[in-house]
């Protein structure tokens, strides 16, 4: 249909034309924009079935979906107008032509800005885009392991190898590890322009049967031992020249590398040779010269510099705990928003690998239960609010967070959004991160190999969800603490809130707006309606008839006025919202409307009606006509933080007013020393429910003055 979720995400994007390419993560649409400039922000944000939209270096930009990315992605390409962008074709030019206007100047800007260091989040863009493709296999692989260990530990099997079936269960989420170079080495090549089945082929040589029995003892010149973490590292000679020896399986950033070297090696190859010969030679030459590399000089660097920093933090975990697991958990808030905790997650993998086990993600689990729980006091105060868009978002992030680990809709939907929430989210952090490092000093984990270890330890790569709590050694410690972590950042949310009061105000705004739009009916005006839809008027007796005129009089007696014109509050210069420095009025979250420059002290009410809201600060009221127009007078901006100094309110809630009484009287000179604006906006809370709405701007008024129209 025309106007389905992905169609709408594709005009909010800038339209079809300023696509030059999209895939998709875990949880996120992920676009390459002519143009990120265009991108209409407000809309993708509150937008149904939209998490939260992400600007991002450069023309690249995001878009949080949650679990249900991969058909939204398949929708928009399926759409007639996205034809283009499947078969891989460009954008096309820009016409020069059309003016850009204030708000698209801004962005654009913006988007430049973001540019300048468009090569750090290049980087990390690589990282993360090597991994995000294998998110769904890994999270089934840890979800087997976590069956599998339910099964031992309620005594149901003795091990994983007890019988033929659970040697097959072992080796289905074995093979994602054991396989995982070849997986990230296909990922790697492809996000750097390179044939990705080359880079797949080139790791892939280096995990056969054959290049492995280079490490038996068969082989005279070869020497074998154990690094320092008890990898078994051999050295032996090939073409005369040695080379070291090691088991790449689960290996993270040999693949990493070789990827890098291979997009230099085939793009240098691909422009000294022809054309027409290019599908025999550049990928012959890249496997004997990329391959040899990586055997001689890459693999070795990358499993030294995986054992290195594994080495490096299993240190800091032996003497240092207490430290490292309060550490980790305040650190991860603000490593994964910049896609710098998947190196960690790297290390994860190494640790397993190497040592036998993993201890990061023990306290990595508390971050992730803080930020849900934080999640969850979010979801708790928009169902007490009403707030059926903060609901919705919030239940989609909490369900992608207890039961798949994922905490991008949780960040990209709501915490990024709101600058208290973090304040208050690493609370649960911190408290979750004590109950670790306290339990995990006093009842130490088992290593397979029998050794004690301090904190929580795990023999597999694990989502931190519910579903997975049984992999971790001791399993009772993790599980109490990432319930302090959860419940800790729930409470202080619900207890302090998430948000300022003015974003409290949009809220409760946007929730009158909604309610606004439904239409109310009195029961005689419905009787009429009825009786004169069913045609019954003629079969009526006198009696009859006599009630049904009296109830239509009675109907026309209770027809309220209709709002025609909303007048001007106060004397002054009126002016575009898009003139009056705040963003959110700009963006007409709350409405069209108007910006009125001060020339007087009292501020009168523009319609006639019922007082719904009037803040205690005296900076803001809500209007509610008869006929069900909201109207909003905010005065000055950010005058909220003045806590009501200089404001002499006039008024009450629920109050009924006539168009010119009083609402307030503002010292308006104690603002502007105060450092605020004294602009004050009137919108239109529900625009959305009215067929137009004109406003009258650059003209100077007094109060009464007409500065809106409406037509209903």
């Amino acid at each position: 249909m025309a106007d389905s979720t992905a169609s709408q995400i594709i005009i909010a994007i800038g339209g079809p034309d300023n696509v030059k390419s999209l895939t998709h993560c875990a949880t996120r649409l992920r676009f390459e924009l002519v143009d990120a400039g265009k991108v209409n922000q407000n809309e993708l944000q509150h937008m149904k079935g939209v998490l939260g939209a992400v600007p991002q270096s450069g023309d690249r930009y995001q878009v949080v979906i949650g679990g249900g990315v991969a058909d939204m992605y398949q929708k928009i390409m399926a759409l007639p107008e996205m034809q283009r962008v499947a078969a891989g074709g460009a954008a096309p030019a820009q016409s020069g032509g059309g003016e850009m206007s204030n708000a698209d100047v801004k962005a654009a800007a913006r988007s430049k800005a973001r540019g300048k260091v468009a090569w750090l989040d290049s980087f990390f863009e690589y990282l993360s885009d090597s991994f995000r493709p294998i998110l769904g296999v890994l999270l089934g692989a840890s979800l087997i392991i976590a069956i599998v260990n339910v099964c031992i530990a309620c005594g149901w099997i003795p091990n994983d190898t007890a019988s033929p079936s659970w040697v097959f269960v072992q080796a289905l989420w074995k093979g994602v590890f054991y396989f995982l170079p070849i997986m990230i080495a296909y990922n790697a090549s492809k996000k750097l322009g390179v044939d990705p089945w080359l880079g797949g082929a080139i790791m892939a040589a280096l995990m056969t049967p054959s290049f492995m029995s280079l490490m038996d003892t068969k082989w005279a010149e070869t020497h074998c031992g154990e690094s320092a973490v008890g990898t078994q590292m051999c050295t032996t000679t090939v073409f005369g020249m040695p080379m070291q020896l090691s088991d790449y399986s689960g290996n993270v950033f040999v693949p990493l590398l070789m990827a890098a070297l291979l997009a230099l090696v085939y793009k240098g190859l691909k422009k000294i040779i022809p054309d027409s010969v290019q599908l025999v030679f550049v990928p012959f030459l890249c496997m004997i010269i990329v391959g040899a590399l990586t055997a001689f000089l890459v693999g070795p660097l990358g499993v030294w510099v995986g054992n290195g920093l594994g080495i490096g933090l299993a240190w800091l975990n032996n003497h240092a705990p207490f430290i490292f697991a309060i550490l980790i958990p305040m650190l991860y808030p603000f490593l994964v928003p910049l896609g710098l905790h998947w190196p960690l997650n790297a290390l994860m993998l190494i640790n397993i690998q190497t040592l036998g086990y993993d201890f990061i993600q023990g306290p990595m689990g508390t971050w992730n239960f803080a930020c849900f729980g934080a999640t969850a006091g979010v979801l708790i105060l928009a169902l007490r609010d009403k707030d059926s868009e903060m609901r919705q978002t919030a239940t989609g992030a909490l369900a992608a967070g207890l039961l798949g680990g994922v905490s991008e809709p949780s960040l990209y939907g709501i915490h990024l959004r709101f600058k208290k929430l973090y304040s208050r989210m690493l609370v649960g952090c911190a408290a979750g991160g004590v109950t670790i490092a306290v339990l995990g000093w006093l009842f130490p984990s088992v290593t397979p190999d029998g050794q004690s270890v301090h904190g929580v330890i795990t023999t597999a790569f694990a989502f931190t969800s519910l579903l997975t709590i049984p992999v971790f050694n001791q399993m009772w410690v993790y599980a109490v603490s990432i319930a302090v972590a959860f419940f800790s950042a729930m409470f202080m949310i619900i207890a302090f809130d998430y948000r300022t009061p003015e974003e409290k105000a949009e809220v409760l705004a946007r929730v009158q707006a909604a309610n606004a739009s439904e239409a109310t009916e009195t029961p005689a005006t419905r009787a009429a309606v009825v009786n004169a839809e069913n045609h019954e008027d003629d079969n009526l007796l006198p009696a009859d008839k006599t009630s049904a005129a009296a109830a239509a009089d009675v109907a026309t007696d209770a027809a309220p006025t209709p709002t025609d014109h909303v007048f001007a509050p106060l004397a002054g210069h009126v002016i575009p919202l898009d003139d009056t420095g705040d963003p959110v009025f700009a963006s007409r979250a709350l409405g069209e409307g108007v910006g009125i420059q001060p020339a007087a002290s009292d501020v009168f009410a523009p319609v006639s009606g019922v007082l719904s809201t009037v803040a205690e600060t005296g900076h803001a009221f809500g209007i509610k006509t008869d006929d069900g127009v909201e109207i909003l007078v905010h005065v000055g901006i950010d005058t909220v933080k003045m806590n009501g100094d200089g404001f002499t309110v006039a008024v009450r809630k629920d109050q009924r007013v006539q168009a010119g009484d009083k609402l307030v009287t503002v010292d308006f000179d104690k603002v502007k020393a105060a450092g605020y604006s004294t602009t004050t906006l009137m919108t239109v809370l529900n625009t959305s429910a009215l067929k137009k709405v004109t406003v009258h701007t650059g003209i100077d008024v007094k109060p009464g003055d007409v500065v809106i129209d409406v037509d209903r």
